[in-house]
């Protein structure tokens, strides 16, 4: 057997003369005076070794990662020390496909790294590794250490401790409590083997092979098998994202609301994307909901239906125009007045200077008839190109289709991209200075973003005004699961000035005529109980109506295994108090693998 001086000798004379990132040399010495896994982790989130060189890391192989861009591998020490707060696991970046497999015995050596993912820009938490490992196999074929189980137990309630204020907030220095803080013990965990058991899927599997669970399947639960979030203060803890490290066709395609019966486990990772997951190299069966698309109530003959639906992105070159259609027809029996948000234009991400949406337009027009709904008309302002944020050269705006065998729009010339629309009173009752118009588009609030669109529609005599908006999105807004607790929410200053701006025009319609019909929809890009809406509602101008449905129906779009609400309808005191409405939250899209659109459309029904 050689020495331990003789055998590191040897590892870095290989490495010396290898290009590879990693070197792997199959022996067989034991250390007992090697520093251990544990020690490497410590008890906080930042390793008291890095960027220090460290020799000779025992631990056996629980996963090997071979795609992707942090190739690597897992190890664990079987012998675990008393300290809960200390990690057995350690992830092993070699950046080319390690020749380890799962059940070596190895020694490893290298530098500890602190690797930010997202860069620390992010805000996010970082994962400890070993970086330039030379790797000794000492032996193969030994059994893993046993996954520990993650459950409902286990996970404490509370979901994260204050951020040091001496550390701008971070909780990157404190102590872990991971019998106290759920982010505290996922953190304890950090490279371990885990298990999660019989668990239900709270967002589907998405295009990047990934899926989110709940162990906690009594939190926040809704009446489809989603984890409702309702509040800044109040994080769903149970919530885990879900990888493989198996083939992608292996991995289950899942909807909300199904089971992944037996146990999924493997190390536990931390990335940009949804922070703690499970990269599994066991996956639970698969047992379907059976999940169903909903369709909401057709409107009664004296009822206006007005509804709001993203379509992310459409452009006369998507697939999907007849799945939307039907979406429209069928699941939201062709609403009078539709806001459209997210309409590309004609060549769609063709960066060529074309703005008009017409050919766009005609074709989900084309395709609604098709599926049996009506001739729909629309009314729109093209904007200044790539002037409004989104995907470069596509251009997206907001559209209003109406059905004109049930509701006119009133047409007043003068509306463009870069005038701002005005309030005006004719006969005594508040009007637009041109219809369709602009919200203040010069306001700087809209720079690179959508501005609002409003519109003049009459039904059965009566005016009823129509504000489509697409806000400001989160883009930027630091993570749940980031260092800084709470995390900063960057992007709300922009919707809050974006916010402000239609409330004051909002105002000025009420100011006009107090007992107008005003609708603002779309969306907000915020929830209902964000301070966003909150400026938006002002001292009662509008309220969300979505808050008339039961905290567990309050949701449009599901995010790392959130149900949550970004679309929304707002409503002046004379829809709110003066009539009957009805409003519906229809979920077509988000809880669904399949989706064609990560938006769920809203519905609301009132007589005016």
């Amino acid at each position: 057997m050689p020495s331990k001086k003789s055998a590191r000798l040897a590892a870095l004379t290989v490495a010396a003369v290898c290009s590879a990132a990693s070197t792997v040399i199959i022996t067989a010495p034991a250390h007992a005076d090697s520093m251990r896994i544990h020690d490497v982790q410590g008890s906080t989130r930042i390793s008291p070794y890095a960027g220090k060189q460290v020799t000779d890391v025992a631990g056996i192989v629980t996963g090997v990662r071979t795609y992707g861009s942090s190739r690597g591998f897992w190890i664990q020490d079987p012998t675990p020390d008393d300290n809960p707060a200390t990690s057995e696991g350690v992830f092993v970046f070699t950046s080319s496909n390690p020749k380890v497999a799962v059940g070596d015995s190895v020694l490893v050596s290298g530098t500890v790294s602190e690797y930010v993912p997202g860069g620390a820009s992010s805000g996010n938490q970082s994962l400890t590794e070993i970086t330039k490992p030379v790797i000794t196999v000492v032996s193969s074929g030994n059994a893993v250490p046993a996954a520990k189980v993650i459950d409902a137990k286990s996970v404490p309630a509370a979901y994260s401790p204050e951020g040091d204020t001496a550390a701008g907030g971070s909780v990157n220095g404190l102590t872990l409590e991971p019998g106290k803080y759920a982010l505290d013990y996922y953190e304890s965990l950090e490279g371990e083997n885990v298990k999660v058991a019989d668990t239900r899927v709270v967002g589907a599997t998405d295009p990047y092979t990934e899926l989110w669970v709940t162990v906690k399947p009594w939190e926040n639960r809704n009446r489809r098998g989603g984890t409702v979030y309702g509040a800044y203060d109040s994080q769903n803890t149970g919530r885990l994202q879900i990888q493989s490290l198996g083939k992608t066709a292996d991995f289950p395609t899942a909807n909300v609301g199904d089971v992944l019966q037996g146990a999924t486990s493997g190390p536990l990772d931390y990335n940009q994307f949804g922070g703690y997951t499970l990269v599994a190299n066991q996956l639970g069966t698969l047992k379907s909901a059976g999940l169903t698309r909903e369709a909401t109530q057709k409107q009664a003959r004296g009822e206006l239906a007005v509804a709001t639906y993203n379509v992310e992105n459409l452009d006369p070159s998507d697939a999907t125009f007849a799945e939307h259609a039907s979406a429209i027809v069928n699941s939201l029996q062709s609403p009078d007045i539709v806001s459209l948000e997210e309409i590309q234009d004609n060549n769609g991400a063709t960066n060529d200077g074309t703005v008009a949406a017409d050919q766009t337009m005609t074709k989900l027009i084309d395709a609604i008839v098709a599926a049996g709904g009506p001739k729909y008309d629309w009314r729109s302002i093209d904007p200044v190109n790539n002037a409004d944020g989104g995907e470069p050269g596509g251009n997206i705006r907001q559209v209003f289709l109406f059905n004109p065998e049930r509701v006119s729009f009133t047409d007043r010339a003068g509306g463009d991209a870069t005038t701002a629309v005005g309030v005006t009173k004719v006969r005594g009752k508040a009007a637009l200075t041109h219809s369709p118009g602009r919200i203040d588009p010069a306001n700087a609030a809209f720079g690179s973003s959508r501005k609002p669109l409003v519109g003049e529609f009459v039904f059965r005599g009566k005016t009823v005004f129509v504000i489509a908006n697409h806000l400001n999105s989160k883009g930027g807004d630091q993570g749940l699961t980031a260092q800084y607790q709470p995390p900063s929410r960057s992007s709300e200053v922009q919707r809050h000035a974006q916010a402000t701006a239609i409330h004051s025009f909002v105002k000025d319609i009420l100011d006009t005529q107090k007992n107008a019909d005003v609708i603002a929809l779309g969306d907000i890009n915020d929830f209902e109980f964000s301070d966003t809406v909150k400026i938006l509602e002002g001292d009662g101008e509008l309220w969300s109506a979505i808050k008339s449905l039961p905290k567990s129906e309050r949701y449009s779009y599901v995010y790392q295994g959130n149900a949550q609400t970004l679309d929304q309808i707002l409503v002046s005191p004379s829809i709110r108090r003066g009539c009957d409405f009805e409003y519906d939250s229809v979920h077509v899209n988000a809880e669904f693998n399949d989706q064609i659109s990560d938006h769920d459309p809203q519905v609301l029904r009132f007589r005016p």
